[in-house]
């Protein structure tokens, strides 16, 4: 069976990507191209909507896909546990919703980067988080570094340890604090996406670092998300809730 895909922001980087790797395969089909001055009723029809667009519009796109019961996968930055709570919050309480599916990062690499650094985090009680893009990434600190940050957290807490030691954070210098952890965000010409995450222990470090050298790196994770997202109901986040990588979803 095909799957009709919008997608939402497709005259940008992720959408071009999104919208080639669309046409290319023989289980999708692109059912409408939005940019910034298309309408919203553009995404009805759709099995599937896809979003890559900015924090400003984002929520709008969600809210008409939940109504419409369209499922949805959000690949736009900027979605805080707050926001995404009123999501999960709309689509309880909307008739005939779908599933909608936050995802921070594309990349396999990165959803095992995080899923490593949260398995590691409850045997360190210093952790701090560098991450660094592009230099047109509206948004800081990245989603990716915010998930991985909340796992950690809650891996954490799962396994009764205290929040990590972050003294000083009264210093801007210090990063911003994201579930207790700092996250540093660096954003520079020449940089697709790269994040380490450093965790201090008695006469140790361990650093556990991704690298994404070329967009090529998100494709696979698109097409999954695509594809699973007919069949997803409720509200999750991250790659990883299709992984089945052990990391709890939203």
């Amino acid at each position: 069976m095909t799957i009709r895909v919008a997608v939402a922001g497709a005259t940008g980087k992720m959408g071009q990507l999104a919208t080639k790797l669309i046409e290319a395969a023989p289980d999708l089909e692109l059912h409408a191209a939005l940019d910034s001055r298309s309408a919203l009723d553009a995404l009805d029809g759709a099995d599937v909507a896809f979003d890559v667009t900015h924090p400003s519009a984002s929520g709008a796109i969600v809210e008409h896909a939940v109504r419409r019961g369209i499922p949805i996968v959000v690949g736009t930055s900027g979605w805080s546990a707050d926001r995404i709570a009123g999501i999960e919050r709309l689509v309880r309480e909307t008739d005939g919703a779908r599933g909608v599916l936050f995802v921070p990062n594309f990349s396999i690499g990165s959803v095992l980067g995080t899923a490593f650094a949260a398995l590691a985090a409850r045997f360190f009680e210093s952790i701090e988080i560098v991450e660094a893009h592009h230099g047109g990434k509206v948004d800081s600190p990245s989603g990716t570094a915010v998930r991985t940050a909340e796992l950690m957290g809650e891996a954490r807490a799962a396994a009764g340890e205290p929040p990590v030691a972050a003294p000083h954070t009264d210093q801007r210098a210090r990063g911003q604090l994201v579930a207790g952890i700092p996250v540093h965000s660096l954003r520079l010409s020449g940089l697709v996406a790269e994040q380490r995450v450093v965790l201090g222990g008695d006469g140790e470090t361990l650093t556990i670092a991704h690298s994404t050298v070329s967009p090529s790196s998100y494709e696979a994770g698109i097409l999954l998300a695509l594809r699973r997202a007919p069949e997803a109901s409720g509200v999750s986040v991250g790659l990883d809730a299709l992984l089945d990588l052990g990391l709890a979803a939203r």
